[in-house]
């Protein structure tokens, strides 16, 4: 009886063997582990050039000269508006949701004004006076810091500017003329805007500046049968609102 039941532990013994290696033979049920997919997170870090276009128009307050008789002060104010544009190259830094970056720009400007002045009466017969102020090309160097709301980032703008063009004032008196005139003037400028990235490369932006390029004058004297003196003072100032388009680098 026991090597009845001995040979059957041993049968059975054999054949669970032959069922787990058997079992080790098929193939496997596992399905393999999908790796996540990682979006990657846009930063605002990098270098960028661009182009931009706009309008401008200048609020210079341009003062004619100084009646020595009456002192009253001739001249005019004028806000005469047209086309800018042009292109800005930066870089720009993002620490959390904050953005700091540097940005410079150059720009053309038609952005002009004038003034003249004739008198055909004692004490002032035969003289006459043009001045011209405006703007023809300008440029910036700005810091900019903003706050980061994923692609869309609201910033404000401010530092150097420079510019020149048509600053130039002229006098002519009983023969004699005398002018004066300014080519290239310096300043500042402080403004804001809205930027998005419409992609990790592209990106748009709305920009308003305010530039102030500082005065220019210039002062005149004359003995002529009645004592003459004036000066001609023009504040060279505009205003800037613009759309532009950057390409950002990636990998800075």
């Amino acid at each position: 009886m026991k090597k009845v039941l001995l040979a059957g532990v041993a049968a059975a013994g054999l054949l669970a063997s032959g069922a787990v290696a058997f079992a080790a033979d098929l193939p496997s049920r596992r399905v393999a582990p999908v790796a996540p997919v990682v979006v990657p997170i846009f930063t605002w870090t990098g270098f960028y050039v661009g182009v931009n276009a706009g309008y401008g128009w200048n609020t210079n307050s341009n003062k004619g000269y100084v009646d020595p008789y009456t002192g009253i002060v001739y001249g005019t104010d004028s806000s005469d508006g047209g086309f800018v544009g042009g292109g800005q190259i930066g870089y720009n830094y993002q620490f959390g949701q904050f953005v700091a970056g540097l940005e410079a720009d150059i720009q053309y400007a038609d952005l002009n004004s004038s003034n003249n002045n004739n008198y055909v009466v004692a004490p002032y017969a035969g003289y006459a006076s043009a001045g011209g102020n405006g703007v023809e090309w300008f440029g910036t160097v700005r810091a900019r810091l903003g706050f980061a709301v994923d692609r869309a980032l609201i910033y404000v703008t401010g530092g150097f500017a420079y510019g020149g063009g048509n600053n130039g004032n002229g006098t002519y008196y009983n023969g004699a003329f005398i002018s004066n005139s300014d080519s290239t003037t310096t300043g500042w400028t402080v403004g804001g805007g809205v930027e998005y990235a419409f992609t990790d490369n592209l990106t748009a932006k709305i920009e308003g500046l305010y530039v102030n390029l500082g005065n220019n004058g210039n002062n005149s004297a004359y003995v002529w049968n009645n004592a003459y003196s004036g000066n001609n003072s023009d504040d060279t100032e505009f205003g800037v609102v613009r759309a532009g388009l950057n390409y950002k680098f990636n990998g800075f």
